[in-house]
């Protein structure tokens, strides 16, 4: 491979634009914090209710470049005192339009995530 000065500093240009978007500001944080509230969001309108306290103890956390959606295992249901993560597991584990977490792995993440980093790849460019 032939390479002249030119193309090195332009690889140069393009490396430190990358890694400035390493940082959770950036374009990747950005990216991150979408995929993760949209991930969050799709689950909660899949999980079925009886007092709401499932759906309400889904939460999201963002944390520098990596994300997740989880159950807060300190929510209790309001009526029987139960812990929603508890009851939360045993209802996606029933399956199919009950695996709220499951379903929204496999119906919505592809999406989402796709498109994040086609508007990731677009805020490179």
């Amino acid at each position: 491979m032939k390479a002249d000065i030119r193309g090195l500093q332009e690889a140069q240009r393009w490396n430190a634009r990358a890694i400035a978007n390493l940082k959770p500001g950036s374009a990747y944080g950005r990216a991150v914090r979408t995929i993760v509230s949209q991930l969050q969001r799709y689950e909660v309108t899949l999980t079925h209710v009886d007092t709401g306290a499932l759906r309400a103890s889904l939460r999201m956390d963002v944390r520098g470049l990596t994300g997740k959606v989880f159950i807060d295992r300190s929510a209790k249901n309001p009526r029987s005192q139960a812990m929603t993560s508890r009851y939360g597991e045993i209802e996606n584990a029933r399956g199919g339009t009950h695996a709220f977490a499951e379903r929204t792995v496999r119906e919505a993440a592809p999406r989402i995530v796709g498109t994040a980093l086609y508007s990731l790849a677009r805020d490179l460019i």
